[in-house]
């Protein structure tokens, strides 16, 4: 099996010059895996390099890919991803994966910033303020989640959770969600893809298919970011996924 060439463009246009060690050592592989996620994926949807890139970084953080995450910001800062976006995928996985999980892949980010002349630390981004931050967040959920679904979290969380809640409100959203860099519909869809990745959390894949749907991501975009999420997450989480917009959008 040879490379498509379609495939090969593709790759050249992200990878621009590089060539996989893979290529020697397991050409096989590297044929069909090229023309599967370089071409024959690539055919089943119409979403933008840009966000195609992003999305897939948001997966490989949660799936803690960091060999391939390294290589893919490449590509993604080859497509046009700006060096702001890219810090904000990291971040906004904080939430979602951990810092335990997203530490190695900050550190990365950095490094592979540096190496392209980049100055650090970037412009920030916070909007909120110790003070503004719960309420802002809270508004920010409302929005996104819902403002009866966000209620009912508040209203049935036993007296001693009720921390968790104020924490999810001013820190999931208010700390992350209220930031410059990506809007609501980029950042739902790369928590999306988090989820997706991360394994374990179908209750929450089913509501952030969902919260997608209130911000305005549609069941064809959310489509579009599972079909290219196949190649790094496999297809037992790609089924998972497809079963959570099914359940919500059909």
């Amino acid at each position: 099996m040879a490379i498509s060439d379609t495939a090969r463009k593709n790759h050249d246009e992200l990878f621009p010059g590089h060539v996989s060690t893979l290529a020697v050592t397991d050409p096989e592989l590297i044929e069909y895996f090229d023309n599967f996620a370089f071409d024959e994926v690539l055919r089943h949807s119409d979403l933008d390099p840009r966000t195609r890139l992003m999305t897939q970084l948001a997966a490989l953080i949660a799936g803690q890919a960091l060999r391939e995450y390294r290589v893919m910001l490449g590509a993604a800062l080859t497509a046009g991803v700006t060096p702001v976006e890219a810090k904000e995928i990291v971040y906004q996985a904080i939430p979602y994966a951990g810092m335990g999980k997203v530490f190695d892949f900050l550190h990365a980010t950095n490094e592979v910033l540096t190496e392209r002349g980049i100055d650090l630390p970037l412009p920030g981004q916070s909007t909120t303020s110790p003070g503004t931050r719960a309420e802002k967040g809270l508004a920010v959920q409302k929005e996104i989640v819902g403002a009866e679904t966000v209620d009912a979290l508040y209203a049935n969380a036993p007296d001693d959770e009720q921390h968790i809640q104020r924490l999810l409100s001013a820190n999931c959203f208010g700390d992350h969600y209220t930031r410059g860099g990506l809007d609501l519909q980029t950042r739902e869809l790369l928590t999306l893809a988090m989820l997706i990745s991360l394994g374990g959390a179908d209750p929450q894949v089913k509501g952030h298919v969902q919260a997608n749907l209130n911000v305005g991501n549609d069941r064809a975009t959310m489509l579009a970011v599972i079909t290219q999420l196949l190649p790094f997450v496999g297809y037992p989480r790609t089924l998972n996924a497809l079963r959570a917009l099914d359940e919500i959008t059909r």
